[in-house]
């Protein structure tokens, strides 16, 4: 058996189909090309600053999204806070109108209970 005979020999241009598939790192090193800075790969004493610098780069992403979110709330409390205030006042005219003698006789008119015309009189008892 000198041939291999399972095999067919492949026409020139032609490339086995199926062939070593490259990784997603693979491809992003052969995008990036940082041989050329770094030389053969990654030295390890830049591993900790880079990591440190990561790390206080995502606390400063999360603490700028935690104040936005908190300037949102305070300003929709203020809103509620306004609008509660101006309910209020309005309640407590009505209540202050309401509330007058005039007002109450009005009301109280239905009832047949009518206003004084005349000033209260004082009754004095002796002992």
């Amino acid at each position: 058996m000198s041939n291999n005979t399972f095999r067919k020999k492949l026409k020139s241009g032609n490339k086995p189909k199926g062939g070593p598939r490259k990784s997603i790192f693979s491809w992003i090193e052969e995008k990036l090309d940082v041989t050329g800075i770094l030389g053969e790969g990654v030295p390890v004493q830049l591993v900790p600053p880079v990591g440190f610098v990561a790390l206080l780069a995502l606390v400063y992403i999360w603490s700028n999204h935690r104040a936005e979110n908190m300037v949102r709330k305070i300003e929709k409390a203020q809103q509620e806070v306004e609008d509660l205030r101006a309910d209020v006042t309005t309640l407590e005219a009505e209540y202050m109108l309401s509330s007058m003698q005039s007002e109450v006789a009005k009301r109280v008119a239905e009832q047949g209970i009518f206003e004084l015309n005349q000033p209260p009189i004082k009754i004095e008892v002796e002992n």
